[in-house]
C-alpha cells in the first residue's frame, strides 16, 4: 500500500468521525493523544532566510530520526518548493475548495520530508467559507498519527494569516538578522502577540550572523529591550546560522544546503539547532499537536480577542 493510498483511508476514517463529532457538538482535542509538536516560524520582515532556515532544519529533524511535514503557510507567495528545486501539480487552494484529498496534495521532498505547498492566490484565512472550512479541517485531522513534526512556514510581518498561525502553534521561532530593521520589526510582532494575544513564550534564532558572539550580543540587546517592555515575557535563544556563500550558492542553485553542502558552516550549525530544538521538553504537548492547531486554526483570531 503506497502511502497515498494510506493517508486517503485515514483521511476517510477521521473524516467521518469529525463530521460525526460535529452533529454533536463534541469536537474537542484528543488531550489522551501524543500528538506532533507543531512549531511555527516568523520574522518581522522578509529577506532575513526564515523559509531557507525551515527547509534545512527539516532536513535535519529527519536525520535524527523524525518524521517531518512541512506547511509553506506563506499562502500568498509560495516558496518552500523552490528551494527544494520541486514543482508540485497540486497546492493548499486545492484542499481549500475541495478538489483534492491531503494525500494528493502532499508531496514527498529530499530525505523523506513531506511538504504541503502554498499557492499564490490563497486569500486570507478570514476570508474562507464555512464549507472551505470544513475541508481544511477534516482533511488535516488525521496527521496526528503520521508525523512527529509540522513545520509552519507563516509569511513575513504581521497580515492577520501571520497571527492566526502563530496563534495555533504552541512553539514559535523568530527568526531575526542583526539589521536593525530586522531586529526592530521581529520586537513588533512578539509585542502584538503579547499584547494583544497573551503569548508569552518564544525562540529566537539569529541568521546571517559573522558568529556566535554577534548572535549572542543581538540575542542579549533583544532580550534586554523586551524584559523592559513586556516583563514575564519568554525568548530562548536557539542558536544560529552565520553567514555562509555556500548556502547562497545552494539557494542559486535550488537545493538545501545540508544536502548542497554537508559540510559547509551553515549545515554544522543547522545541525545543532535541530540537536537543541529536538532535547527541548514540549511544555505544551498536549495543545500542540495537529489536530488542536488546525481547530483553532479555523476557529480564527477572534475567539483568541474573547479570551484576552
Amino acid at each position: 500500500m503506497d502511502q497515498a493510498t494510506n493517508l486517503r483511508q485515514m483521511v476517510e476514517i477521521e473524516s467521518q468521525n469529525i463530521i460525526k463529532q460535529k452533529r454533536t457538538g463534541a469536537v474537542e482535542p484528543n488531550i489522551k493523544a501524543k500528538g506532533p509538536r507543531v512549531i511555527a516560524f516568523a520574522s518581522g520582515k522578509g529577506g532575513v532566510g526564515k523559509t531557507n532556515i525551515v527547509v534545512n532544519l527539516a532536513i535535519a529533524f529527519r536525520r535524527l530520526g523524525n518524521r517531518v511535514l512541512i506547511f509553506d503557510a506563506d499562502l500568498g507567495l509560495a516558496n518552500i518548493d523552490i528551494i527544494f528545486g520541486l514543482n508540485p501539480k497540486y497546492n493548499i487552494e486545492n484542499i481549500i475548495n475541495g478538489e483534492k484529498e491531503l494525500s494528493q496534495v502532499i508531496f514527498k521532498g529530499p530525505e523523506g520530508v513531506d511538504i504541503i505547498p502554498a499557492s499564490s492566490g490563497v486569500q486570507e484565512l478570514t476570508q474562507l467559507t464555512e464549507g472551505q472550512k470544513m475541508n481544511l479541517l477534516n482533511e488535516f485531522d488525521m496527521l496526528n498519527r503520521v508525523y512527529d513534526l509540522l513545520l509552519v512556514d507563516t509569511g513575513a510581518g504581521v497580515s492577520s494569516n501571520v497571527i492566526y498561525f502563530n496563534l495555533a502553534a504552541e512553539e514559535r521561532i523568530i527568526v531575526v538578522t542583526p539589521e536593525p530593521t530586522s531586529v526592530t520589526d521581529a520586537y513588533a510582532l512578539i509585542k502584538i502577540l503579547y499584547f494583544k494575544y497573551g503569548i508569552k513564550s518564544f525562540y529566537l534564532l539569529l541568521n546571517m550572523v559573522n558568529d556566535e558572539k554577534e548572535a549572542k550580543s543581538v540575542y542579549g540587546k533583544f532580550t534586554k529591550v523586551v524584559d523592559k517592555f513586556m516583563g514575564g515575557i519568554s525568548i530562548e535563544y536557539a542558536g544560529f546560522i552565520p553567514r555562509d556563500n555556500l548556502l547562497r550558492e545552494a539557494v542559486a542553485r535550488r537545493k538545501p544546503v545540508m544536502l548542497a553542502y554537508p559540510d559547509s558552516s551553515s549545515c554544522k550549525c543547522f545541525k545543532l539547532v535541530a540537536d537543541y530544538l529536538s532535547k527541548r521538553e514540549n511544555n505544551a504537548q498536549i495543545d500542540g499537536n495537529i489536530k488542536f492547531f488546525w481547530k483553532r486554526l479555523i476557529a480564527g483570531v477572534t475567539d483568541a480577542d474573547n479570551k484576552c
